[in-house]
């Protein structure tokens, strides 16, 4: 037992007996949670509850969730805990869509630069039969015809073209 009276006898303004049950679980520095409690559920009921419960692990995880609904009960009469249930349901779904969509945006990405490689690739066994002239794609008209070449061997600084 906690030296002092509790968090329950000090609000109900009762002596603190030694096997009070809501001592463990209401310390006398935290007043404000069995006041929530208290206010949703009544002393009595609470007291009632705990004492049926066989396991203090269990009346410790017991007190928690009666002091965790009272408490939204309280931020929000209509829905109270499930009001916040909801929304942390509604952020998980919104974080799993961004993260399909983000998903699916590598995989365009990753799949653009695969197609890039091939056509990099493609453009390079288009060399002419001399092997000293690159045929690039912008540089054959819709006929077929040679618009111009650049031969291979040219830089970007010596870079030669014929029209």
């Amino acid at each position: 037992m906690i030296s002092g009276r509790c968090a329950a006898c000090k609000y109900l303004r009762r002596r603190c007996p030694s096997d009070c049950i809501f001592s463990p679980y209401f310390p006398p520095n935290d007043h404000q949670r069995f006041a929530c409690v208290h206010r949703i559920y009544g002393a009595s009921n609470v007291g009632k509850m705990l004492q049926q419960i066989p396991s203090h692990d269990l009346r410790a995880k017991a007190a928690d969730t009666l002091y965790f609904e009272a408490k939204y009960r309280i931020q929000d009469p209509v829905y109270g805990c499930v009001g916040m249930i909801t929304q942390l349901h509604q952020q998980i779904h919104n974080a799993e869509s961004e993260l399909a969509k983000t998903q699916a945006q590598i995989a365009f990405l990753n799949s653009n630069d695969h197609a890039q490689e091939s056509q990099v690739q493609n453009i390079e066994t288009k060399l002419h039969p001399d092997s000293n002239i690159l045929i690039l794609p912008e540089q054959i008209n819709a006929a077929g015809g040679l618009w111009s070449y650049v031969p291979a061997s040219a830089t970007s600084t010596d870079q030669t073209s014929w029209f």
